[in-house]
């Protein structure tokens, strides 16, 4: 056992992508097929990321889950009025995750876990008709998060840890929709940094009025990567006073990783068990994407996002003694705001559809199948803020689809 978890921990660190979003909330596969609810369930050691103070009420001594998902998604861009059109490449996203607890007594549980909450994989064309906002982008943070959980009563409970959070960053935009060099190569830049790092901490607790009824609460805190060392790369600049020369120098910049409060409940009525989580994400802090390069260039992009909620339901039944089938829908408000629509992460009001179900191999194993589509709304939004004032707008279409599998090993 302690091979495998060092093997799935190897790929989660060197395998992690995403497709569309900023936000990646593929945290369990229990809970993705409960329409990501999580916070008042006692069923798996998925509680790690959604709450940990409910690790001292599982039956089993060692509970360990690992899992990964396939995230399909594309961006469709339009402008009318222009005649122009783009979509994105349909790249394919693996935000994976590793849980594990161990029940030291009665009264006191511990656990890890390892999982990818933030990230954005975005590939239009090269040049297309927004490349002075982005060509390319591939961000990912990976979070490691120890916690330890007290039953303070048989129906109350506390749980938390600290978080240690790594992250990489490759971002690509040409200069100007205009500036070339003298063969008419359009100006462009690349950053691109690893290895940036930071801590926060997560606290939960859990009160349990009757043995079938659950009540939970979940904050993890924000957590700011500051990016010091990364290299920012000029190329295709004209010889001119004006213009930067071509080249690498070094950059610095800062990406929050917004705070988030959960608060949810489950019933269980016979084979049935119904959950309800509501997710506010605190975006506010996101107000600008500003680098300042080393050859005395810098590059303000107002963001200006706002605090979102994301409401989900969850239905589980348990079939048969093997068979546990799940269905969840989810309601996830986007955080940008009219006006500051940048096209690196093309997200809108969308409506979550999921479902999965978990085969139990053996008494301790089971496998858990789950999978999501998100429709988002098709919306009309532009970015106001390109340099020189520019705007840039049209419609978005975006859609995306996640199957995934994992298991689950009790003892």
């Amino acid at each position: 056992m302690r091979k495998l978890l060092l093997l799935v921990l190897f790929v989660l660190v060197t395998m992690v992508t995403y497709a569309g979003g900023y936000r990646v909330s593929v945290q369990g596969q229990r809970a993705m097929a409960m329409g990501h609810t999580g916070v008042a369930v006692v069923n798996s050691a998925e509680l790690v990321f959604f709450n940990p103070a409910g690790l001292v009420y599982l039956e089993n001594k060692l509970n360990v889950s690992v899992g990964a998902s396939g995230i399909f998604s594309e961006v469709i861009f339009q402008n009318e009025e222009l005649g122009i059109s783009s979509e994105t490449d349909n790249s394919v996203g693996t935000p994976l995750n590793v849980y594990a607890s161990y029940q030291v007594n009665e009264w006191m549980s511990v656990g890890l876990g390892v999982y990818t909450p933030y990230g954005s994989e975005v590939t239009w064309p090269t040049d297309w008709a927004g490349s002075q906002l982005v060509n390319n982008i591939d961000l990912a943070a990976i979070y490691i998060q120890p916690v330890v959980s007290f039953k303070l009563s048989d129906h109350f409970s506390i749980g938390g840890g600290p978080i240690y959070v790594t992250g990489s960053v490759n971002f690509n935009r040409n200069a100007s929709r205009t500036t070339t060099d003298l063969e008419g190569n359009r100006s462009n830049i690349t950053v691109d940094d690893t290895g940036v790092s930071n801590w926060g901490w997560s606290i939960g607790a859990m009160f349990n009025p009757t043995e079938n009824f659950h009540l939970g609460f979940s904050y993890r805190s924000e957590i700011i990567l500051e990016s010091t060392d990364g290299e920012a790369t000029f190329a295709n600049f004209p010889n001119s006073p004006l213009a930067p020369a071509n080249g690498t120098t070094g950059f610095e910049a800062e990406l929050p990783l917004p705070a988030e409060l959960t608060v949810g409940l489950s019933y269980e009525y016979k084979k049935w068990l119904f959950a309800f989580d509501y997710n506010r994400q605190f975006w506010d802090v996101y107000e600008s994407l500003d680098l300042t390069f080393g050859n005395g260039q810098t590059s303000i992009n107002p963001r200006n996002y706002k605090n979102s909620s994301v409401y989900r339901f969850g239905l589980q039944y348990a079939a048969t003694e093997k068979i546990t089938l799940r269905a969840g829908y989810y309601i996830d408000e986007s955080p940008v705001q009219a006006g500051f629509f940048a096209p690196e992460t093309p997200r809108n009001d969308s409506d979550g559809f999921s479902g999965g179900l978990s085969f139990a191999i053996t008494p301790k194993l089971a496998i858990d199948a789950s999978f999501f589509f998100l429709r988002f709304e098709e919306i009309d939004a532009s970015y106001d803020f390109g340099a020189n004032g520019e705007s840039f707008g049209g419609t978005y279409e975006s859609s995306a689809f996640g199957p995934g599998i994992g298991l689950t090993y009790k003892m």
